[in-house]
């Protein structure tokens, strides 16, 4: 069996991973790819983050769809009942993620680039692990994901925090893979003592200024602390 040429990725990571050198294998990726930036150049948009255009999937002849998470399952049902492949990632750690990478460089036949990836990836996170071993002080973090509701980071950002040298303050939180299960509250965060707050809401811009004015944070320690923006994409 050979392995797909023509590959409609719902979601960024699987971009980002083709991209090395396997990027002429994609025809069509999400509205929310932003890395690397050529792909918005030179691939056309077929999905959003809960919704896809069904008929310009078909229309470009996929032999594979990638996907993610369980918030598409009724776009992939949909693919599936028009007669597409679909293969549905669900990674929810930083083991998880390098597993994504193995599974997906198999699937395209580049198995040795896949795990030199792996190799790579784990090296930088074994480096920047031994630099926070030296931190002189380990600071309280509260990953935002969403802000209404507000939403704690996923299993694999609560990872990357302390392997960084932070503490997640909702770390008894980031094994509940679904969003809906790591909601929790303004008055939670503030009874939490985070001394930064990093916020990637995703699709939409991190606003720094409306968490500073949170009626709750300003009656707290929190309207003096370092609010973070990052990158859209948990």
């Amino acid at each position: 069996m050979f392995p797909p040429s023509r590959i409609v990725c719902l979601t960024e990571e699987t971009v980002e991973t083709l991209y090395l050198r396997e990027q002429e294998r994609i025809v069509g990726i999400s509205g929310y790819v932003v890395r690397p930036p050529q792909a918005r150049r030179e691939k056309p948009r077929v999905s959003a983050f809960t919704s896809a255009n069904i008929d310009k999937i078909l229309a470009l002849k996929p032999d594979l769809v990638l996907t993610f998470s369980d918030l598409r399952a009724d776009i992939v049902t949909d693919l599936i009942r028009r007669g597409l492949d679909v293969h549905a990632f669900n990674q929810r750690s930083i083991a998880g993620i390098l597993d994504m990478i193995r599974t997906l460089g198999a699937m395209v036949d580049a198995n040795e680039r896949a795990w030199q990836l792996v190799e790579t990836l784990e090296t930088r996170l074994a480096e920047v692990r031994s630099r926070a071993a030296r931190l002189p002080k380990r600071p309280r973090v509260f990953f935002e994901e969403w802000e209404d509701p507000l939403i704690s980071g996923i299993g694999w950002v609560s990872e990357l925090v302390e392997i960084a040298g932070g503490i997640d303050i909702f770390a008894d939180h980031r094994n509940q893979g679904a969003a809906k299960d790591r909601v929790v509250t303004v008055e939670e965060v503030v009874a939490r003592e985070p001394d930064l707050i990093i916020g990637s809401w995703y699709g939409e811009n991190f606003r720094p200024e409306r968490v500073a004015a949170r009626p709750c944070f300003g009656k707290s320690r929190l309207c003096g602390i370092k609010i973070s923006t990052k990158s859209n994409h948990p």
